[in-house]
């Protein structure tokens, strides 16, 4: 059974308020008591908390309906009624929320921080009690205030995975393979188009302070912004990463067009994509004839855009494995630097890369963390 699920239409309610209390002291030496209703207890709220060991929208996708508790009724004696408890919605990072009828951003989870939250719906508030309209004119008041109804909206919730590396490529390119080498876990991997039908996370761990979230959607073929093959629906998971990196399978005729086919897909997607930083693979290079359709790209790319790193693999054969890695690790670090977050430079992290490093590969719903087996240098 398929747990990963990235989007959710959902109901939630606020809960109601509790209605005031209509009551009168009553004691044998008080002959003029007067009115002692208390108020309503407030409705619970509907709250959104980011939790980072949530992964997908699954529980909530097929839970669906969520609504708080309502307020407790006002009581004699000037008792409050209890206020009714909140209902807290757990979500990974990089949820969005929207409107479900008109698709307005509501919130926008664009963090990992732990337990952060958001009030989206307030309960209603209590209904006051008798006591509350007392008066020299009127001192026997029979009136109490119900209780306000609490909110209910329907909402779309989506998730984009939140990584530094977003990796693209056409079906059977080797991003799947990519991850494989560098772990004992064992991504499904098979000689045939969109055997990666959900996106994988891999993370890669430098030491104790640092590591690069790396995320692998199924491929793209021509057409997808268009929603051929998988369409568009996994493009959203690569929105939110850092940079991009793509992995192009040089034993294919069709090699030296892939690039740009690619891009051309992102663009239809979201322009913002072709705005991020990139490293480009030209994979399997033990094939005869790719390692010439490789240096051409190489040159090709060289020529129109110098900034973009470009290197010759091969996954299978473990062919310059190791400066993937650290090709990575300099884009991830460079960009985070530049942005003021990176706590360690480029160098140091790269040093370190080299002297101990693993790569954990889990789906996106089961997390498998294995011990880096080492590659050649």
């Amino acid at each position: 059974m398929n747990l990963f699920a990235d989007e959710a239409v959902i109901e939630v309610a606020a809960g109601k308020g509790g209605n005031g209390c209509v009551a009168f002291r009553r004691e044998k030496y008080v002959p003029m008591g007067g009115p002692n209703g208390g108020d309503g207890g407030k409705g619970g709220d509907v709250v959104f908390v980011v939790k980072r060991n949530v992964k997908t929208l699954a529980n909530i996708r097929y839970k669906r309906f969520f609504r708080a508790k309502n307020g407790g009724d006002g009581m004699g004696w000037n008792r409050y009624g209890k206020d009714g408890e909140d209902v807290v919605i757990a979500v990974p990072p990089g949820t969005t929320i929207r409107d479900a009828e008109t698709n307005e951003l509501i919130h926008d989870f664009a963090t990992d921080s732990e337990d952060e939250r958001f009030v989206f719906l307030k309960g209603g508030n209590g209904g006051w009690g008798n006591v509350h309209f007392k008066s020299s004119t009127n001192q026997a008041p029979r009136t109490a205030n119900k209780g306000q109804e609490g909110e209910t909206r329907t909402l779309r919730l989506e998730l984009s995975i939140m990584a530094d590396v977003g990796l693209v490529g056409f079906p059977n390119a080797g991003k799947s393979s990519l991850l494989d080498a560098f772990t004992n876990a064992r991504p499904k991997i098979a000689p045939y188009p969109f055997t990666t039908k959900i996106p994988n996370l891999g993370v890669l761990h430098l030491d104790s302070d640092r590591d690069v979230v790396v995320a692998d959607i199924p491929g793209i073929i021509e057409g997808a912004a268009e929603g051929a093959g998988l369409g568009i629906r996994f493009l959203k998971h690569i929105s939110r990463t850092a940079c991009l990196l793509f992995m192009l399978d040089c034993s294919d005729d069709n090699a030296l067009t892939a690039y740009d086919t690619l891009k051309k897909e992102l663009e239809g997607f979201s322009a913002e994509l072709l705005t991020k930083p990139r490293l480009v693979l030209c994979n399997k290079i033990d094939v005869e004839g790719a390692t010439e359709r490789a240096e051409q790209i190489r040159a090709a790319i060289a020529e129109r855009e110098p900034e973009t790193p470009v290197l010759a693999v091969s996954v299978l054969a473990h062919t310059n494995m190791n400066e993937v890695r650290l090709a990575i690790l300099r884009l991830v670090t460079a960009l985070e630097a530049r942005a003021g977050k990176a706590a360690l430079s480029a160098d140091a992290a790269i040093a370190t890369a080299s002297e101990s490093s693993f790569l954990a590969t889990r789906s996106v719903d089961e997390a498998v963390e294995v011990q880096y087996p080492g590659q050649e240098a």
